[in-house]
């Protein structure tokens, strides 16, 4: 059995530097990018649980809701076109992570994130307009872009322009701007569902646009990272002065040689996706899809998103549902907080470990029967594997049951745990350029690397992340 052992991980330590005023500025314009989906995701879950606006785009389930008193609450919600106006987001999310990856390498960071911004921004307007659901679910598909710019690139962002040891706080402050952005949605949910006529509504989908304006607004003053400044090739000596006025220091060159061999490493690749199957990268292959795959099935974003749904589903009325929804919100929020003390003293394995036992024991407690939906209205839905979990939540959790869902996402956090505690490594402290090390102190990932005698060059950054 291979268990992850603890690295004494004093590499990166010797970087000189501070977290400067242009730093900390900067990471919190770019951290408010998480905003864009933490209000998305929190306002998308009331909103369709407001009559006004399930009766004006989703007749059919609001007549359910009101006239179909043997069939169960979260069976209502199985509806095709409802399903489409929630699904459009992911698919067009899916598909601009893609050119936000050739944009984000080609062209920096930056502007990445003012595509974002402005995809955002043109879709949370369109769908506070919205008058047929053409234009809602074209909304929903602009900000799928924003967000699929937006996530792909702040993260770069933070860990690129922060300090290696105190590089996981500052990502935590794209995850706290996420629960910050879901706080203020239910907030808005919860002040404009008793708001009368389509005004509720429209009024939620519109002041999406807010969060999407401060990023975008204040994107155009970012400076760009010297990580891309030296990717794309630009001048290396005004990479090597950023680099200083953001470390807030002169004595800086051990860090940029760093990031200069790291970035002609790249460049030495010719075919990127093909060169990820080598067997020396395949712990990073591993990495690169496991966390992001354990994220979803353990279910966390689903019951974000149809919070108002499932508080409705036990018998709470609207207003209690997001009142519920607000007060789940604020939790996780505060959650964050306090992990974002902790994350670069305790390390990130423990944040893992805390998290996975505590989602574990909570999401078992929920496991009980349900009465599931006709097997009929079912049949129709027995067709095709969709590109994210929460396409079909509504679906699966009507043939088996809401409480059994929540013992299948407990038995994905079981493993997630398991996998972190034996397969993941301690980053800590490390500075991306040198995240390499880890791989090679592992006990079960070092074996990947004894057939190289020769130390190959660090990839870069963006080929460390992305």
């Amino acid at each position: 059995m291979a268990v992850a052992v603890a690295i004494n991980s004093s590499e990166g330590l010797h970087y000189n530097g501070k977290v400067t005023w242009l730093v900390a500025l900067s990471c919190i314009i770019a951290a408010s990018g998480g905003l864009l989906f933490g209000y998305d995701t929190g306002v998308t879950g009331g909103v369709t649980s407001m009559e006004s606006f399930l009766k004006k785009f989703f007749p059919g389930v609001y007549i359910q809701m009101k006239e179909d008193t043997n069939l169960s609450n979260y069976c209502k919600f199985d509806s095709q076109l409802l399903t489409s106006f929630t699904s459009s987001l992911y698919i067009s999310c899916l598909i601009a992570s893609f050119f936000a990856a050739s944009v984000t390498r080609d062209y920096g960071r930056k502007p990445s994130i003012i595509i974002g911004g402005v995809a955002f921004l043109f879709g949370a307007v369109l769908g506070g307009i919205a008058e047929n659901i053409y234009m809602l679910i074209i909304g929903r598909l602009l900000l799928g872009v924003g967000i699929g710019f937006t996530n792909q690139s702040v993260p770069l962002y933070l860990s690129e322009m922060a300090p290696p040891k105190s590089r996981g706080a500052f990502n935590c402050g794209f995850q706290l701007c996420i629960g910050i952005g879901g706080v203020v949605a239910s907030l808005t949910n919860y002040g404009t569902e008793k708001i009368k006529g389509d005004w509720g509504w429209r009024i939620s989908l519109l002041m999406a646009a807010l969060p999407a304006l401060v990023l975008l607004v204040g994107a155009l003053f970012l400076p760009e990272t010297p990580n891309s400044l030296i990717q794309q090739g630009r001048d290396n000596e005004k990479a090597k002065r950023l680099l200083e006025k953001i470390r807030g220091t002169d004595d800086v060159q051990e860090e940029f040689d760093d990031l200069v061999k790291a970035s002609k490493a790249s460049k030495a690749i010719k075919h990127p996706f093909k060169n990820i199957l080598r067997r020396k990268y395949r712990p990073q292959l591993v990495m690169s899809i496991a966390i992001p795959f354990f994220q979803q099935v353990t279910g966390i974003n689903v019951i974000s998103f149809y919070a108002p749904i499932l508080f409705m589903t036990i018998g709470s009325g609207v207003s209690a549902s997001l009142m519920s929804t607000l007060i789940l919100g604020i939790v996780a929020t505060s959650m964050t907080i306090v992990s974002s003390f902790v994350v670069d003293k305790l390390g990130r394995r423990a944040i893992f470990h805390a998290g996975g036992i505590t989602m574990f024991v909570t999401q078992v407690l929920m496991e009980g029967r349900e009465p599931r939906c006709d097997e009929r209205r079912l049949q129709h839905l027995g067709c095709g594997l969709d590109l994210h979990i929460q396409l079909r939540f509504c679906i699966f959790m009507g043939s088996v049951g809401m409480y059994a869902s929540f013992f299948f996402f407990g038995v994905w956090v079981a493993l997630m745990t398991v996998f972190v505690y034996l397969l993941l490594p301690e980053t800590k402290n490390i500075p991306i350029e040198k995240m390499d090390t880890v791989w090679r102190k592992h006990n079960f990932w070092k074996r990947f690397y004894k057939e190289n005698k020769i130390q190959e060059p660090l990839l870069s950054s963006y080929e460390q992340i992305a």
